[in-house]
């Protein structure tokens, strides 16, 4: 079916192959560059020898990832870091412990008192369910282990299945060279890293691997328009929004290469069949989620996916219509039928917009195109250190060498464009421009930078250690005796101290930026001896050991999490900040003075108040350096609203 479909694509037809390089429609040869059939040089290779040696690259990266990720629990121990993982380990330990269905309805009473709140409706469980179904499938196999070592090391065991699939995804779009060398940068990249280390038990440490599997399946479905590819990634997307909100970057970047195919006049049944299938059965699957629900089919950020696949369904109807009408005919009707179109879209807009209906995650959608929209609408949003924009330093800081190489080999890519080389090409122009808006999507970034960057490295090697007598025209400056083994050896080298400089830079960035867990500090004396500081946890036993089980902690909301994870006590706010003015009101009772702040603690039933002060260490993340950005801003904001 796929050949009969390519054999009939019109345009698309005398476009590249799927592998092809920028010499041509052929293959480039292997680690150097090659295709699926041959190793560097051109020379044929069993193809068994090949699969061994593309496996051993994958283990190793998959190794080199995963030892990479363990510093944290070599220099401490194996805990849960930061704040949002210590609630997904809480949700992952009643989930293993009580069952699925008990999960989905759990009414957590320890958080947002007198609130509470409805766990299951207002979470992406795939995390949760994830976890709890390895341990399940360990419990089998009778390897009797913690539900939070499995949290603790999820992560790490994922970043190998992120270099598979990234692996996967390069090779469609480029050759098996360069998918090699996209697996063994992703495994080690700070980008990456800093979401995915042992003990980080949190959405991004899966939705990566997610996110990149579903793109690859995508391409599988537009190079064979096969339902098939279709469905599997469909699953892939479903097990996506199930894990991360970032979802929405998949529903949107998939119709916009659909968009874009269409204005480049690539359209194809290939194009028709794996969008159609994708966009049925995807939304379909999303909407099983409790916590996304209806939202699909009602807020914003999804209706360019419905856009799109009306105008496929338009575009695809006036095709048909073209072959059986006279011009005349097809003209009047093609006029009629966009007025009527334009007519239809332009009152849905103002029905919804009179009716609410787009204003339902507009704020959220907001913040993605404007930095500055927070800051004047959402301040607790923007005074979060991850919702800043992303400086320049932060992106050598996470990336290193490949910020200066991706652009080359998204050069190569548009250079000789085919329809899957399209959609990486407006996958790393959108990554990029809302990675700069806010840091936090650094993340999303990543895996394209680390694919285009293998690119680049895979077309310079091919160039330069390809063997020139298999290729139809040398380079001009092998011609002259004794020079072109000197600018080959030249070039390698610099190519390999680029790539060791990378390798160095990565282990040292993971090594002292990434793997720190927040609750367990360390400091050094000028002996270079290692003090460590577990006040937290210390904190969190006190409280624990000390105080009534129903006891109600006042805190700000950064240690809501922890507070319910380790100490099992009532909090008034977490980090899930999803009320605003329950967050302004305790940020109000700690920024007034003692008896204003008395009556309002009184108000809120409140027994004890947590408060993280620096002290002689200088601890800089203390209650009183959030006063400035934190405190007084959501105060303003709801006090004059």
């Amino acid at each position: 079916m796929a050949e009969q479909h390519t054999a009939t694509d019109g345009k698309h037809k005398a476009s590249p192959n799927a592998g092809g390089s920028v010499h041509g429609n052929s293959r480039p040869n292997a680690v150097g560059g090659g295709g699926k059939g041959g190793l560097s040089g051109g020379l044929a290779q069993p193809a068994g020898w090949q699969s061994l040696l593309s496996f051993t690259i994958l283990f190793l990266a998959w190794l080199a990832g995963f030892s990479s990720r363990l510093f944290a629990v070599i220099r401490f121990e194996s805990i849960i870091h930061e704040f949002d993982p210590w609630f997904n380990y809480r949700s992952t330990h009643h989930l293993t412990t009580n069952g699925f269905y008990e999960f989905l309805n759990w009414f957590d009473e320890r958080s947002w008192y007198p609130l509470g709140r409805i766990v299951g409706g207002t979470v992406y469980p795939g995390l949760m369910v994830t976890a709890g179904l390895i341990h399940y499938v360990l419990n089998l196999l009778h390897l009797t282990v913690h539900i939070r070592d499995v949290c603790v090391f999820l992560a790490p065991v994922f970043s190998g299945l992120t270099s598979i699939s990234t692996f996967l995804l390069t090779r469609e779009l480029w050759n098996q060279g360069a998918g090699l060398l996209a697996a063994c940068f992703i495994a080690i990249v700070p980008g990456y890293i800093s979401r995915s280390v042992a003990g980080s038990f949190d959405n991004e440490g899966i939705a990566i691997f997610a996110l990149q599997f579903t793109y690859y399946l995508w391409v599988k479905s537009i190079k064979t328009g096969s339902v098939f590819w279709s469905i599997g990634c469909c699953l892939s997307y479903f097990y996506m929004v199930s894990a991360w909100g970032g979802y929405v970057f998949i529903i949107n970047l998939i119709p916009l290469h659909v968009f874009v195919l269409l204005l480049m006049q690539r359209y194809s049944r290939r194009v028709y069949i794996a969008y159609s299938t994708f966009y049925i059965v995807g939304l379909v699957l999303s909407m099983q989620i409790p916590f996304v629900g209806f939202q699909p089919i009602r807020t914003s950020e999804h209706m360019a996916a419905a856009g799109v696949f009306a105008l496929l369904q338009a575009y695809a109807l006036l095709q048909y219509l073209k072959d059986r009408l006279t011009k005349q005919e097809f003209q009047t009707l093609f006029f009629l039928g966009v007025s009527l179109a334009a007519g239809v879209v332009f009152l849905t807009v103002i029905y919804l917009t009179y009716t609410g209906e787009f204003l339902c995650h507009y704020t959220y959608v907001c913040l993605l195109y404007s930095s500055s929209y927070a800051k004047i609408h959402i301040p607790i949003i923007a005074s979060v250190s991850e919702h800043q924009p992303t400086t320049w330093v932060s992106f050598f800081f996470d990336l290193h060498i490949l910020v200066c190489t991706f652009p080359a080999g998204l050069w190569f890519c548009i250079k000789n464009v085919n329809d899957e080389r399209v959609f990486v090409a407006l996958y790393a122009i959108s990554a990029v421009y809302f990675a700069g808006v806010m840091v936090r999507l650094m993340l999303t970034l990543t895996p394209v930078v680390c694919m285009l960057s293998a690119i680049a490295f895979s077309s310079v090697f091919e160039h330069y250690l390809g063997d020139d007598m298999k290729r139809e025209n040398p380079p001009v400056e092998d011609s002259k005796e004794g020079l072109g083994p000197n600018i080959k050896s030249i070039v390698t080298m610099l190519m390999l101290m680029l790539l060791m400089m990378f390798a160095v830079h990565c282990t040292w960035v993971t090594s002292n930026a990434y793997s720190s867990p927040s609750v367990v500090l360390a400091s050094y004396n000028n002996d270079g001896t290692r003090n460590i500081l577990d006040d937290f946890r210390e904190a969190y036993y006190w409280l624990r050991q000390n105080t009534d089980e129903h006891a109600r902690v006042m805190s700000w909301w950064d240690y809501g999490y922890q507070i319910a994870g380790m100490a099992n006590r009532t909090t008034l706010v977490d980090n899930n900040t999803w009320n605003n003015s329950h967050i302004a009101l305790v940020g109000k009772a700690m920024s007034s003075n003692e008896s204003a702040a008395y009556e309002i603690m009184r108000s809120l039933d409140v027994d004890y108040v947590l408060i993280i002060f620096g002290g002689v260490i200088g601890y800089s993340g203390d209650d009183i350096n959030k006063f400035v950005n934190v405190f007084i801003s959501p105060c303003e904001f709801e006090c004059q609203r």
